[in-house]
């Protein structure tokens, strides 16, 4: 299945939308830590994104410690940023 890559105009508006989330170094990704008051509410936020990413059979890169977990949100299949990733942020920014 192909899936579109976001344009540059359509990736400036979504880190404009999204000011956390950043742009990764070769401009594929973006990337955003979020911090929370401690494992337990980390682990919950994680459980809730894993939920929606397998309705949405899109998973986000993540390492988390304690009460950091670190994102990192790209389409294999497209090489670079989609929708996909688009949606999967702003469902994130909601879970918070």
């Amino acid at each position: 299945m192909t899936v579109a890559r976001l344009t540059d105009a359509e990736r400036d508006s979504l880190l404009a939308e999204l000011p956390e989330w950043q742009l990764r170094e070769d401009g594929r990704a973006i990337v955003r830590t979020f911090r929370f008051a401690d494992f337990s509410e980390s682990w919950a936020f994680m459980n809730r994104v894993a939920l929606y990413a397998e309705k949405a059979d899109h998973h986000p890169e993540w390492f988390n410690v304690y009460n950091r977990v670190e994102v990192t949100l790209t389409t294999h299949d497209a090489d670079g940023l989609s929708a996909r990733d688009a949606a999967m942020a702003r469902v994130m920014e909601g879970f918070l």
